[in-house]
């Protein structure tokens, strides 16, 4: 196939040899023009697609981009469809061609350009080469704020920060034994690494005897993944590097194993999982396995008074009347309700907790994009001790449930480390309670397109006694944090002492911790999926 670019930019078009064309027709008689040459071209002021016999300049077929459809019929046929203006008619009306290619790599240079044209003059959906309709193309940029999404990809384009996951030991080195210790899901497969970043979770997928790894990254890491990989000459045979977003690349096949490492704090900052569902849909072959396939939020309020003491007193610099003559007290409440907004990331000591934790359940494999969006988790807790509880402590891990051997990735407190550390939503009105109270309420996370989410926690204690079979609420306190905004505490967990009524709590292998969630369906799926995979659980 011979393709003509022009350069000039106010001609600017592009033309393929193509070996016929035939216009949708419902007459029998119709024939295949050939052979014939497609140009794009915005000549005219409007961006079109034009079909012209060889050394024809003028006659030819002209369909508009801007509604024009493209779809993939086979290895060497496609069908573009677009809606056309008859200035003698009233009415619009619909047109197509189909296509024959000499080959199949010539049919999908031309899709990638009719995307391109697409792109850059209409914000339209994608059309995939296999003919499934996405509309991927701009959904990113339509959910996510550009500013918000320039600053993400610079700051995972830069080693220093690759760097300091790949010290995270824990997460590296359970990722590794996940891939290692399923040799027999990988050998062989199809692998598409999701936000591959270094490129490290490519390069162990090919360890473990991969056929092909696609490492899909967005950002400038994807240079530095390319070098990586290329200076492990055994295993970079086996590697592609793809620079964009997984909503917008095409890939010449489907994958047996999506691996990814889309969590954020509290699992779900950053929106990736997103990006993971979706690549799930685009590139996944029907029962085919992702890494890691389920995530579980584990939530349990807690007491810490000195936590609570440090945030309420960053406040006090507002109460200084004769601030260089100024009185700043006018400030305070607002400065107060805001240090209150900030969720705490850090490692905590588990025996803070003052109930057994409860578990959100996301099947990665069938949850769809959309309930990501918002994601509502009702609480309901028997408080262990008497004490006042100060908010909601957070941590989340993740299933790798491989044929041969399953492995949890886990960022519960008394566990190692991890630099997701643990969250803390804290209450600027804390609760108090006796033990055996019931302690309920609701964790609400709404996204928005700063690649995070708004939190709005509510938590009451029900009565507790005579009164407690009447069901009614004692107390109620409620706040609004932006996960996007934490407050980085991110210190060791310190040995606190204990009240002389409260007993230490034993923290739960992340495994063992009970699923207490009024979704009977979610303890269902993840015991399902347990038992059903007939590893050794560690």
């Amino acid at each position: 196939m011979e393709v003509l670019v022009s350069e000039d930019p106010k001609k600017r078009q592009e033309e393929f040899s193509l070996v016929s064309v035939s216009e949708l027709s419902a007459s029998a008689s119709a024939s295949p023009c050939s052979p014939v040459i497609a140009r794009f071209t915005a000549a005219s002021g409007v961006p079109e697609l034009r079909f012209l016999q060889a050394f024809e300049s003028t006659d030819g077929i002209n369909l508009d981009l801007e509604t024009a459809q493209l779809f993939g019929l086979g290895a060497l046929e496609s069908i573009c469809i677009s809606e056309d203006s008859d200035t003698s008619r009233e009415k619009s009306y619909s047109r197509g061609v189909t296509i024959r290619f000499r080959e199949e790599g010539n049919r999908r240079a031309f899709h990638n350009t009719f995307e391109q044209w697409k792109k850059e003059v209409i914000v339209q959906g994608t059309r995939l080469p296999n003919g499934a309709v996405s509309a991927l193309k701009s959904k990113f940029d339509d959910k996510i704020e550009a500013s918000s999404a320039k600053m993400y990809f610079h700051y995972y384009g830069q080693l220093l920060h690759q760097q300091n996951m790949l010290q995270d030991y824990v997460r590296t080195g359970t990722y590794y034994a996940a891939v290692i210790e399923n040799r027999a899901d990988f050998f062989g497969r199809v692998v598409v690494d999701v936000g591959a970043g270094s490129g490290i979770l490519s390069l162990f997928a090919a360890q473990a005897g991969a056929k092909h790894v696609y490492a899909v990254e967005a950002s400038e890491m994807a240079e530095y993944a390319s070098k990586l990989i290329a200076g492990n000459p055994s295993l970079a045979q086996r590697i592609t590097v793809v620079k964009g977003i997984v909503e917008e690349v095409e890939l010449p096949e489907k994958a047996d194993i999506l691996i990814s490492e889309p969590m954020g704090t509290l699992l779900v900052n950053e929106r990736m999982l997103e990006s993971y569902v979706i690549a799930r849909d685009r590139f996944l072959v029907p029962h085919g396995k992702m890494f890691p396939s389920i995530g579980r939020i584990h939530m349990a309020p807690f007491s810490d008074e000195y936590l609570y003491v440090e945030i309420a007193n960053k406040a006090l610099f507002w109460q200084q009347q004769n601030y260089f003559g100024v009185d700043l007290t006018p400030l305070y409440g607002s400065a107060f309700q805001g240090y209150f907004s900030q969720p705490v990331v850090d490692a905590f000591d588990p025996r803070l907790l003052v109930a057994p934790a409860i578990s959100h359940v996301m099947d990665f494999g069938s949850i769809k994009e959309e309930e990501l969006y918002e994601i509502k988790i009702p609480l309901k807790f028997t408080a262990s001790v008497g004490t006042r509880v100060h908010g909601l402590a957070c941590w989340f891990d993740v299933l790798f449930n491989g044929s041969s051997v399953q492995r949890w990735l886990t960022t519960a407190p008394g566990a190692p480390t991890t630099h997701w550390y643990q969250l803390r939503c804290v209450l600027s009105q804390p609760l108090y309670v006796m033990a055996g109270q019931e302690i309920t309420g609701q964790l609400h996370m709404v996204a928005h397109n700063a690649q995070s989410y708004t939190i709005y926690l509510t938590m009451s204690a029900k009565m507790w006694g005579p009164g407690a079979l009447q069901g009614g609420i004692l107390q109620t306190s409620s706040c609004k944090l932006d996960l996007k905004e934490p407050y980085y505490r991110m210190s060791q967990p310190q040995a606190y002492s204990l009240n002389q009524d409260q007993q230490p709590h034993h923290l739960l292998n992340t495994q063992d911790i009970p699923i207490q969630s009024n979704d009977v369906e979610e303890a269902e799926l993840l015991q399902q999926t347990l038992q059903n995979s007939g590893g050794q659980l560690h």
